[in-house]
């Protein structure tokens, strides 16, 4: 199949000479032999209709203007399937490349690839989530052929066909001076006698001069004066009526929204910081007008879900004196939420001491009883084993506030703590023998 695409002879067409071999020597001394491909205007024989071909010479040369259009390797950027509306025409603001699209399972991304794949990554080289800069640019798109834009573009438009027109009328007045110029150079050569050969060839140039002047006046009219097909205000007016429509429509496809936005849109460029959430985007249009947008990046699920800083700070200064659920109830009072979106209760305030290690008030703690840790430092076993104790029911303890555990400890537990740590077979040998001894 990609024969038939690439070989004229399936066109029906004789060539010789699309390759051209030459011997290089390498800087080691080998000789190697390299093939390349010339252009179609350097192939020494083309003969067409040699033989019946598959195909037409004019299909062969459509199917091969729409292969280097979707080559991707020369630096081609097709529209494809895909929600990315941006695919293909954004690039790095930081490095200058082209940024590469990827498909996660919590959705899209445009990303620089390139300073990665390199080992030039900069820290300005960064992805950002494909729904923020689409939705710039759809928005920006819609506004560029709303009917009021379509209005002033139709009216800068007849302005251009004005001036248009008196430089046309400019143009065919110098071409009607140049033609008058050049008969009257005719008639005087016409008129110098052969004898005169000087003052003929001085005539003679002087005409042939008016006569190119003639030709670049007449070529200049031609250009002004060649008709361009341009739809009526109704189609343009129309067309900008139903453009939002179409957009939106669930039968238009992700392939001809890219192909509306590569009409209007040149390339966007995309530039961030290391820190922070704002993202320069900077979009240059077909005409070559260009403008620039800030916008935010969204919030993470971290910092959707995260507890409110005001909230952090009331529970650190109610902390010393009162419960999880007093404080629980002072947050709602203050009409704090929590970072889930509704009221806080007694666990997150619980969840909230443990992540920004806020300390539980001392009196939860009786006078003859130590906690966890306090138990391990003094008997220099790890938080783990005074639990494995607690688990096993070998060590008895209480359940206090903030889902505490406290320890009534004595004599009869100091003793029966040592024991613990002599008949255990996973301590360390200096652990038993500072148990034993009581030096802690």
């Amino acid at each position: 199949m990609l024969g038939v695409l690439s070989n004229p002879a399936y066109a029906g067409a004789y060539v010789f000479g699309r390759y051209r071999s030459r011997r290089l020597v390498r800087p080691d001394g080998t000789i190697t032999t390299k093939v390349t491909e010339l252009p179609r205007s350097e192939w020494p024989v083309v003969i067409h209709d040699h033989h019946p071909g598959y195909i037409s010479w004019e299909q062969y040369l459509a199917n091969e203007r729409r292969l280097k259009a979707n080559d991707t390797h020369s630096g081609q950027r097709p529209p494809r399937e895909g929600r990315a509306v941006c695919q293909g025409i954004l690039r790095c603001g930081a490095c200058g490349s082209s940024m590469t699209t990827l498909h996660r399972r919590e959705g899209s991304y445009y990303e620089c690839g390139h300073s990665r794949a390199d080992h030039i990554n900069t820290p300005s080289c960064r992805s950002v989530k494909t729904t923020v800069i689409d939705e710039l640019v759809a928005r920006r798109l819609l506004d560029a052929v709303a009917p009021e834009e379509i209005a002033l573009a139709l009216a800068a438009a007849d302005e251009v066909a004005d001036r248009r027109t008196r430089a046309s009328r400019a143009v065919e007045l110098r071409v009607e001076r140049a033609g008058y110029e050049a008969a009257r150079a005719e008639r005087a050569f016409h008129a110098c006698e052969p004898e005169n050969r000087l003052v003929a060839r001085s005539l003679e140039t002087r005409w042939e001069t008016k006569l190119h002047k003639l030709a670049e006046a007449e070529a200049e009219l031609a250009e002004h004066t060649r008709p361009a097909p341009e739809p009526s205000r109704e189609q343009l007016e129309a067309l900008a009526r139903d453009v939002p429509q179409l957009w939106a429509a669930q039968s238009t496809s992700e392939k001809d929204r890219k192909r509306l936005v590569r009409a209007l849109i040149a390339d966007i460029t995309i530039t961030s910081q290391p820190t922070g959430r704002d993202v320069q985007v900077g979009i240059r249009w077909q005409s070559g007008a260009t403008e620039q947008h800030t916008i935010q990046r969204p919030q993470t699920r971290q910092e959707v879900i995260r507890t409110p800083a005001a909230a952090i700070e009331l529970t650190r200064r109610l902390a010393a004196d009162h419960t999880n659920a007093q404080i629980a109830e002072q947050l709602n009072a203050a009409g704090l939420q929590a970072g889930t979106g509704g009221p806080f209760a007694a666990e997150h305030v619980q969840w909230i001491r443990w992540r920004h290690k806020i300390p539980y008030p001392a009196s939860y703690a009786r006078d003859d009883e130590l906690t966890v840790t306090e138990i391990a430092q003094r008997f220099a076993v790890s938080d783990g084993t005074v639990y494995a104790w607690i688990q096993t029911g070998k060590l008895t303890a209480r359940r206090g506030h903030g889902n505490r555990l406290f320890i009534a400890y004595g004599p009869a537990t100091e003793r029966h703590c040592r024991e613990l740590v002599s008949h255990s077979f996973h301590l360390p040998t200096e652990t038993k023998i500072r148990a034993a001894g009581g030096a802690v």
